[in-house]
């Protein structure tokens, strides 16, 4: 069965364009367009769209406002399409707070999109199809909680993963650790357009302080390092003095991602061993189980989110599926215990 789209854009040439890059694929249906909130909501009720892709910037209701009440009154997964722009990935931040599941960006030169997105437009819907609002998914063996095998032992370096809803799982984990917390590092599937925005609101909310990760940069303990999503893969290293510094090189993608969570948790295994913790939150598709189950082979703490507080329980389920995760967790306990063992 077709995942239907539903269209909002005030722009005819942006709703061509999307639509092009839609209809070729032969799981998605564009169901309609809209070309503005008032017009939406009459096709959303007529049409119950599976994904609504959403332009922030729009006449009469904005985007925002319209996306808030799209997830107060009909929860629907929502990929924001805005421009790159700083007002326009401020938006975009702001937006995935409000609930937006992903955000695809227009080019910032002449307001349209790039002639070809390889596939990215299609597979963030997807992704988004599999979010479900309001209806808690089942709990079974892979999502049991054993938070009584966590050891309480602080780490030297704690490195995240996660992918769709991950913006909103990182709002409620971050802002727990503490001013002194062991260098935190961050992949996050985020287009790096959008990439700064996202790490100065989260910035805004953290005790910690979290910047955009760069080339050679040596870790600081009160600091969160978020990947830039620049298509550069993002890894560990210790250095001959002690010290944990950044690296970010080109490659091919891995796990089908670049940066990809893989390539951050497999260095992390290799370079601290059992003096790292790692977590696998919500996403969709595999990035991060192998590394994850490396993590755990070198001695390391490892947790992956668990299926009724992930919006996609993807990534987390690959890891459990191999074995990988040594603790599955609620978003909440995961928070808990990430500031509990950063305080020691």
């Amino acid at each position: 069965m077709s995942i239907s789209v539903l269209i909002v854009d005030d722009s005819r040439f942006i709703q061509r364009v999307l639509d092009a890059r839609l209809s070729r694929e032969s799981d998605i249906e564009v169901v309609g367009y809209a070309c503005d909130a008032q017009e939406a909501r009459k096709m959303m009720r007529a049409l119950d769209p599976d994904v609504v892709t959403l332009d922030v910037e729009m006449p009469g209701m904005d985007g925002l406002s319209f996306l808030q009440k799209i997830m107060e009154l009909r929860p629907t997964p929502v990929i924001i399409v805005s421009g790159s722009t700083q007002a326009g990935t401020a938006t975009t931040a702001k937006a995935l707070q409000l609930g937006a599941v992903s955000c695809y960006a227009k080019d910032a030169s002449n307001g349209g999109l790039p002639d070809d997105d390889g596939g990215e437009l299609a597979n963030l819907v997807r992704a988004a199809a599999q979010v479900t609002f309001g209806q808690p998914q089942e709990r079974n063996s892979l999502s049991t909680s054993f938070t009584a095998r966590l050891p309480a032992v602080r780490p030297e370096l704690i490195v995240l993963g996660s992918s769709t809803g991950g913006v909103e799982a990182l709002r409620q984990i971050l802002p727990q650790l503490p001013a002194h917390c062991p260098p935190t590092v961050v992949v996050q599937h985020i287009n790096a357009s959008f990439a700064s925005a996202i790490a100065q609101s989260l910035n805004d909310l953290c005790q910690a302080k979290m910047v955009l990760a760069e080339n050679l940069t040596m870790l600081q303990p009160g600091h969160i390092y978020l990947a830039p999503g620049d298509e550069r893969h993002l890894r560990v290293a210790r250095c001959e003095n002690g010290g944990i510094r950044l690296s970010l090189r080109s490659g091919e993608p891995i796990s089908g991602h670049r940066p990809s969570v893989d390539a951050l948790f497999h260095s992390a295994a290799s370079e601290f061993g059992s003096k790292v913790l790692g977590a696998l939150l919500t996403g969709m598709g595999q990035d991060g189980a192998a590394g994850l189950l490396a993590m755990k082979h070198a001695g390391a703490v490892t947790i992956a989110q668990d299926a009724q507080s992930s919006v996609v329980f993807g990534m987390p389920r690959a890891a459990i599926e191999m074995g990988a995760a040594q603790c599955v967790l609620p978003l909440t306990e995961i928070s808990n215990h990430l500031a509990r063992v950063s305080s020691l």
